[in-house]
């Protein structure tokens, strides 16, 4: 019963056991969340705090028997919920930022084209005298001066 309970976890946590006997015959049973192996995105604080029950072995067992419903179960649930609105943020802040580099380049191609069309602005050309000076000799070259 109690791998059945943690099999929702399992889908994204690798999980770790602490069984510790206490006083009074009860028992300390602690679920540790770690990262999965080949997840891509390291565990947020929420995530890696341990899951603890203290109680006698059979009150323990009572509630692995109760699943979902017992405490256990509803801990695992807000621990899976917790984990898919994580995976939810990540993949919105990923389409994000995907949609601003495809809104970036889109504005660049938009700029490049517009400097392309554009008509660079060029001094006036000066117009230079088309009739040689009053005094000019045609056999001397003319002079600035």
């Amino acid at each position: 019963m109690l791998i059945a309970n943690l099999l929702p976890l399992l889908a994204n946590y690798s999980l770790g056991f602490d069984l510790v006997a206490g006083p009074d015959d009860t028992v300390t049973l602690t679920v540790i969340p770690r990262k999965a192996e080949g997840a891509k995105h390291g565990l947020e604080s929420g995530e890696t705090r341990p899951i603890s029950i203290t109680a006698t072995a059979v009150e323990i067992d009572a509630e692995l028997g109760r699943g979902s419903d017992g405490a256990l179960g509803q801990l695992i649930a807000t621990r899976k919920t917790l984990a898919d609105q994580i995976a939810d943020q990540r993949q919105a802040a990923e389409d994000a930022r995907i949609a601003a580099a495809e809104a970036a380049k889109a504005k660049a191609a938009t700029k490049a084209a517009t400097a392309k069309t554009t008509v660079p602005v060029s001094p006036p050309k000066l117009q230079h005298a088309v009739t040689p000076p009053v005094d000019a000799k045609p056999d001397q070259p003319a002079t600035l001066f």
